[in-house]
């Protein structure tokens, strides 16, 4: 299937230049590669029920957004165990340490994307099976 997307060519350049640095084929691989991996890393959150003890990580320019985190990380205390914090000029890097029931890290995580100053939410789950 064809399909096209409107991304930003700074991002494009980067993505081109990683997926050729790894010695890819072409773009296209690249592309499948990187959804492969975005369903997998939701549909694990997803699948999953019950108690979780999970890391979520994220990255936001400092100033768009910061009250408004606050806000949201007050909202799940509930489940946040402890945050680390640090900073890279105008951005972030946040790490938050969460147990609890895996609803509630997953809602956390998803509130974070709704922001358009955060860039990336990255999130670990272990689980004892």
């Amino acid at each position: 299937m064809r399909t096209s997307f409107n991304v930003p060519d700074e991002l494009v350049a980067e993505f081109d230049r990683v997926w050729q640095e790894e010695g890819l084929d072409n773009r296209s691989r690249a592309v499948r590669e990187a959804m492969q991996e975005y369903i997998e890393s939701h549909s694990r959150l997803e699948d999953l029920a019950g108690e979780v003890v999970a890391l979520v990580a994220f990255d936001y320019r400092h100033h768009d957004v910061i009250e408004d985190l606050h806000g949201v990380q007050h909202q799940y205390q509930d489940v946040i165990l402890n945050t680390s914090h640090t900073h890279q000029g105008e951005w972030c890097l946040e790490s938050l340490f969460c147990r609890g029931a895996v609803g509630r890290v997953r809602e956390l995580s998803y509130r974070l994307r709704d922001f358009d100053g955060v860039r990336r939410v990255k999130v670990m789950v272990i689980r004892d099976d």
